[in-house]
């Protein structure tokens, strides 16, 4: 039996890491090949019995991990975004929870038969969203202005709070089932222990919080822990917040955490990015591993409900009752058109939505029988399945129709804005592409920014630094300061956020390549820029000589050749704009001028 439970276990990693990996390759949403192969494992091939997924261990399970994963959640969430999107946000997380249960509880009832109080308990679970699903899209499609900021903290703060009133909403239905509509003081007995475990929740979960936050940040800046151990400890205090929260009051343990993190991420005593980054790589996990289990223990009767009426609830959901929730919320907030229909288009349920459903589906199979909790769980998949599907396919070209994200970004982030830097960033941002500066030297920005080009004064290696950039139309970074130390260790920093072939800086002065004891290893710093010798002190030094960067169009077979014997092969390539991309010549990728691309070069002094 042993045996048995070790090969499930295995299974489960494989296929959840798998499944992400798959996704990856073949760019689709990751969740819809977990549900898929987590019910092909479970119910389908029984690689999975269903019936070995049951139990108070799993449920046990199914919560912690999702306080886990609303924690790292709240370490993204900056209040520094608020400024100008509080209200609208505190509106969603409110007024739009409330209009999005209700509108469905209806269509639920009118639509998919449902008893008020099933469709109720249906209503609550999907007014949550999730930060699973909503922050890879908004990577994704990387919007512009500040519904990037809505949507994020709208996908996070929601899932606590979806979470505490499907939990209020079940436990008033069961109320009523058990004292009637006019009994026990009706409709009084129903409401007065919801607002009071309301009022409940919110004072222990801040409480229990603040107190964790304390903990870590005590513990942290009087050095008691060692560098290896912190994530350990955050994750130790995580799980003892979410227990002792729990134990206090049921269900607090989902608003304390995510909480918790929120306190972490903005006070300004001692940095989380050491614990951000490992909880970021347990949540990969974690995610994998609860929608392949979920998915495992349906059963295959469940493949009934997904059927017309169904297909239609899911249409009213994305068509209707989003969009009235939003623009109800969004009243008076000063959001223009574009704002709200790409805020309207964007509410994909995620892994909190499946594991709700799967915790109360048995209590309300308890209370109401079985046949009536029977749709509750392949409803809220279907819509999770829709959702992500619809929302996957559609929300890059509409951020595209609404001129709210750029369709083919190919833009540069500089680090350091000297002289050589700023001339090279107004020769691409000639050519149409977007660039943006960073330094911490005020001269170099003022000078920037006296010159039209886009630039922020800040430390690229600062706790808050993604806070200041709006990296809309961004695609590359390239750290391009006169010290090679501060360039390797932004380049590792930047590969948080930009993709590890896209990250560049220039080569090593001689001294450090040569010195085996001073050399950076290749896999701590970005692809070398313009060749394998040309050092940021050594463009620094052309251009100062009167060296000159321009841009010529490749308007013959040899033009480009003819060019170089021209300069006696001492310019230096730098980009190459070949239709609408922008090409950077790096050591390793041998780029080759072709007819009718533009290249940007630096040519040697006069």
């Amino acid at each position: 039996m042993s045996g048995e439970i070790l090969i499930h276990i295995v299974l489960v990693i494989g296929l959840a890491i798998g499944a992400q990996w798959l996704a990856w390759r073949i760019r689709v949403p990751s969740i819809l090949l977990l549900l898929i192969l987590g019910f092909v494992a479970g119910p389908v091939t029984r690689i999975l019995p269903p019936e070995h997924l049951q139990g108070d261990w799993l449920f046990a399970f199914v919560s912690l991990a999702i306080g886990i994963i609303l924690f790292e959640g709240g370490l993204n969430l900056k209040l520094s975004e608020l400024r100008g999107v509080g209200r609208v946000v505190l509106n969603l997380v409110t007024i739009g929870v409330l209009i999005t249960g209700v509108l469905t509880a209806i269509a639920a009832h009118y639509v998919l038969g449902m008893p008020w109080e099933i469709a109720a308990v249906l209503g609550a679970i999907l007014t949550v969203t999730g930060p699973t699903v909503v922050l890879p899209l908004l990577r994704h499609v990387r919007p512009s202005g500040r519904v990037s900021a809505i949507a994020k903290w709208e996908g996070i703060t929601i899932d606590p709070v979806g979470a505490i009133f499907a939990v209020l909403v079940l436990e008033a239905v069961i109320v009523m089932r058990e004292h009637g509509p006019g009994e026990g003081g009706g409709m009084i007995a129903t409401i007065l222990p919801s607002l009071e475990a309301l009022l409940a929740t919110a004072a222990v979960s801040v409480g229990i919080s603040v107190l964790g936050a304390i903990l870590m940040v005590f513990l942290l800046r009087r050095h008691l822990v060692p560098d290896y151990l912190q994530s350990s400890l955050a994750l130790t205090v995580v799980i003892l917040v979410f227990a002792l929260s729990n134990e206090l009051h049921e269900e607090s343990g989902l608003f304390s955490v995510t909480m918790m993190g929120v306190f972490l991420a903005n006070q300004q005593y001692v940095t989380v990015r050491s614990i951000t980054k490992f909880k970021e790589d347990l949540q990969v996990l974690l995610i994998g591993c609860l929608f392949i289990l979920l998915s495992a223990r349906l059963n295959l009767d469940a493949l009934d409900y997904f059927d017309a009426r169904a297909f239609i609830f899911l249409g009213i959901l994305i068509l209707f009752i989003r969009p009235i929730a939003v623009v109800f919320s969004s009243l008076s907030t000063g959001l223009n058109w574009k704002e709200k229909g790409f805020i309207a288009w964007l509410a994909p349920r995620g892994i909190v939505a499946a594991a709700v459903a799967s915790l109360f589906s048995v209590r309300v199979a308890e209370v109401y029988g079985a046949d009536l909790a029977g749709p509750l769980v392949p409803i809220v998949y279907m819509v999770i399945i829709g959702t992500v599907t619809v929302y996957g396919l559609t929300l890059q070209p509409l951020a595209r129709v609404l001129k709210m994200a750029d369709s083919n970004p190919q833009g540069i982030l500089f680090l350091g804005a000297s002289k050589w830097v700023r001339r090279i960033a107004r020769a691409i941002q000639e050519q149409g592409m977007t660039v943006l500066l960073l330094d911490v030297n005020e001269s170099n920005i003022e000078r920037a920014r006296e010159g039209g080009l886009p630039a922020v004064a800040a430390d690229a290696l600062g706790e808050q630094v993604f806070d200041e950039l709006d990296l809309s139309g961004i695609k590359r970074f390239i750290a391009a300061t006169s010290n090679d130390e501060t360039n390797s260790l932004a380049a590792l920093r930047f590969k948080e956020v930009f993709e590890g072939g896209e990250v560049y800086q220039p080569a090593a002065p001689t001294a450090r390549t040569e010195t085996s004891q001073l050399r950076v290893p290749t896999y701590l710093r970005g692809r070398p820029l313009f060749g394998a010798t040309h050092t940021a002190q050594d463009l620094e030094r052309r251009y100062e000589a009167g060296g000159e960067v321009r841009t010529f169009e490749v308007t013959a077979p040899a033009a480009y050749e003819a060019l170089q014997t021209r300069y006696q092969h001492n310019l230096v390539l730098l980009f190459i704009v070949r239709g609408s991309s922008l090409l950077v010549h790096a050591e390793e990728n041998g780029l080759v001028p072709q007819l009718g691309d533009k290249v940007i070069v630096l040519l040697p002094p006069s």
